[in-house]
């Protein structure tokens, strides 16, 4: 995965990681960042933002300058307000830029981020309390487009570093 730019748009890095921290961060998402890097695959993983209500535009220029978003969801992805409104941004810069987006359901089944069963649906009825209806429209219609694409899936039966190596690959 190299680097390229277009006539139209100029990719400042490869890979954007997309995540729940709290669930991945030190585990397959470290490790996920980590095989990238040692690949020579330029990717930015937010472990030095600081979190607050709103994204930040730097950030949002990140994303937007990511040639492929690879969205990490597992079990408490859901519940974050950060991850779900960055995450509905990648989904923009997907049809507009054309960026890649590659969806890993990590200890999840897709069926239950494209239908928001589950614990995705318990986490998005906990939101509808505190948001207007518009974002939870929006987020429920990006769960259910990402949750129909083509996608990894990584559930404890699998081999951690083989999954990584075939993603990467």
């Amino acid at each position: 995965m190299n680097s390229t730019s277009s006539s139209t748009h100029q990719w400042e890095y490869d890979v954007f990681l997309n995540f729940r921290g709290e669930d991945t961060r030190y585990s397959f998402t470290g490790h996920l960042y980590k095989a990238f890097c040692d690949k020579n695959i330029y990717t930015f993983m937010d472990d030095k933002l600081r979190r607050g209500e709103n994204i930040s535009e730097e950030l949002l220029k990140t994303i937007k300058r990511s040639m492929i978003s690879v969205i990490v969801f597992s079990e408490n992805y859901a519940s974050s307000k950060w991850c779900l409104d960055e995450f509905v941004w990648i989904l923009e810069c997907r049809k507009n830029l054309g960026q890649l987006v590659l969806p890993v359901f990590y200890g999840i089944d897709p069926l239950e981020v494209r239908k928001q069963e589950g614990k995705f649906g318990v986490e998005l009825a906990k939101h509808e309390k505190n948001f207007k209806d518009n974002i939870r429209k929006i987020w429920r219609a990006a769960l259910k487009e990402v949750g129909s694409l083509s996608g990894f899936h990584y559930n404890n039966d699998c081999l951690e570093s083989k999954f990584i190596q075939g993603l990467i690959e």
